[in-house]
């Protein structure tokens, strides 16, 4: 049986099959040999990911992190956890190993607290753009999950990972009144606009 940790990521495999040959009939010109400008794109959409949830982290309180929503379900601190463990997990498919002394398989189990939690997510991130820019030959093909598919595709399922758990983390974050700092800030700015505008 697969663990909690493993089964999502064979969904996102799966999913990433499913929608291969689509990508295939509407193929572009062939990029660099090193896929330098694919791989410079799959860094700024991680980055967008990674930001936010490492605000959103930031703006949980302590006593948040065990919230679940229900029993038999990630709680807030496991959530953060399943992307770390993710950003060392998935590029091995890719040939990059996972640093010494790092076990990704053990964090939702043993990193709780949330200084210890933010440290985690901020390596795991920084190891995923190493292991990205490492990368090379992206169309050679791999197996993922018992799954075919090539090593770009491999690459976007470790950026849209987290990005689809910073999601289920921003309705963790509602559900306790907690709202995204991104939001918070948007809404301030229009606030203060709106006053601006009402003084003249």
């Amino acid at each position: 049986m697969l663990s909690r940790f493993l089964r999502p990521l064979l969904v996102l495999a799966v999913g990433a099959v499913a929608f291969a040959p689509a990508a295939h009939a509407h193929d572009a010109p062939a990029p660099a040999a090193d896929g330098a400008s694919i791989k410079a794109e799959f860094n700024v959409m991680l980055s967008d990911a990674e930001t936010k949830v490492l605000d959103l982290a930031q703006a949980t309180p302590a006593d948040k992190y065990g919230w679940a929503p229900g029993k038999g379900v990630r709680t807030m601190s496991e959530v953060f956890m399943h992307m770390a463990g993710a950003n060392y997990f998935i590029p091995t498919f890719v040939g990059q190993p996972v640093p010494e002394g790092v076990n990704p398989q053990a964090f939702e189990g043993t990193v709780k607290e949330k200084d210890a939690v933010i440290k985690t997510l901020k390596e795991s991130f920084a190891s995923a753009h190493a292991a990205i820019d490492k990368t090379k030959d992206l169309d050679t093909k791999i197996k993922l999950f018992g799954h075919d598919m090539t090593k770009r595709q491999a690459l976007l399922i470790l950026v849209t990972h987290s990005h689809e758990h910073l999601g289920q983390a921003i309705a963790y974050a509602r559900s306790n009144d907690i709202t995204p700092p991104w939001t918070a800030k948007a809404e301030a700015a229009a606030a203060e606009k709106a006053k601006a505008a009402g003084a003249k």
